[in-house]
């Protein structure tokens, strides 16, 4: 049977008609489904502004210009699999470890006949029970982590579970490969010398921002390409790895960053890799102006899904 695909753009125009990802069919709309674009609205774990519970709204309101040819892959990602919109895994807003349990279990749900999600946030705790469900289907992950920030740190407040602190616990509760995981981005300052050396001992690698001065994003994916190899590849993107004049609708967000041609470029990059997961977060539509960051989050996650077609094409 054919993919379901989009609402067609030249019949009914694209500030109407249904309100899902890129206007896709529901979950509940077809049989069985390849890739399952879902929210998660949760910012319980943020550390400065919060806002990111309504990231999945404003993504999908993004992603209505989005069209069934991707060029720059030269693939049609909605027809060589079937793509739905699985609407939003409701979570506890009052408790972080119920929350982390639905998500998992929400995610575990969507992804246990072989399918792949991409995810859309919600600040960066949910990346922890999304690894959990992609360790769960494929073993531990090479983990590519697009980011301002480390996110490896060990505690707020003393609380073990926030979005800076998903990747320890991952590393910490053996959902990563080891030596095999690298972050992208990284810039501004830190809380201690220290930081860089706990996160090299949790095995990753840095491409620090300043670095795409020198070496570009083709160079960048190559070094990534070289890190992860063949291995099962999760890609989580914090929508704050974009420069504030790209991508001012965050949670925290830090001067000196990417472009949005930089990062597209960069994930068009890494196609051909072994990607079995994926996730985009922290859109905060409270702080964002004309709709700039909820554009370019639902680009990056077309550009997902896209990649994710590669695969199969």
């Amino acid at each position: 049977m054919e993919p379901v695909g989009q609402v067609n753009a030249l019949e009914i125009p694209r500030y109407a008609g249904p309100a899902t990802f890129a206007r896709l069919p529901r979950r509940e709309d077809v049989d069985g489904f390849d890739v399952a674009v879902v929210g998660v609205p949760f910012d319980s774990g943020v550390s400065f502004r919060p806002g990111a519970r309504f990231g999945p709204a404003a993504v999908r309101q993004g992603s209505r210009l989005l069209k069934p040819y991707n060029p720059a892959l030269d693939v049609l990602p909605f027809a060589v699999q079937q793509v739905v919109d699985a609407g939003d895994i409701a979570c506890n807003p009052f408790d972080i470890g119920t929350a982390i349990k639905q998500i998992e279990s929400g995610l575990r749900d969507l992804t246990g006949d072989g399918a792949r999600a991409v995810t859309i946030g919600g600040d960066h705790t949910i990346a922890l029970p999304a690894l959990r469900a992609a360790a769960a289907q494929h073993g531990p992950v090479a983990l590519i982590h697009f980011d301002a920030h480390l996110d490896t740190w060990d505690t707020y407040f003393g609380e073990p579970y926030t979005h800076g602190t998903p990747f320890r616990r991952a590393a910490e509760e053996g959902l990563l490969m080891r030596d095999a995981s690298a972050h992208v981005g990284i810039r501004g300052p830190l809380y201690d010398p220290r930081d860089l050396e706990d996160d090299a001992r949790f095995g990753f690698t840095i491409v620090h921002c300043a670095e795409l001065d020198d070496i570009g994003a083709r160079g960048a994916a190559e070094r990534v390409r070289a890190r992860v190899q063949d291995a099962p590849v999760y890609l989580s993107i914090d929508i704050d790895v974009l420069d504030p004049a790209y991508a001012p609708g965050t949670g925290t967000p830090e001067s000196g960053g990417m472009t949005s041609r930089e990062l597209l470029s960069m994930l068009r990059g890494l196609a051909g890799l072994n990607i079995v997961g994926a996730d985009v977060v922290e859109v905060a539509p409270a702080y964002d102006h004309a709709e700039i960051t909820s554009v370019a989050a639902a680009t990056v996650a077309y550009e997902l899904v896209s990649l994710l077609a590669k695969g199969r094409s």
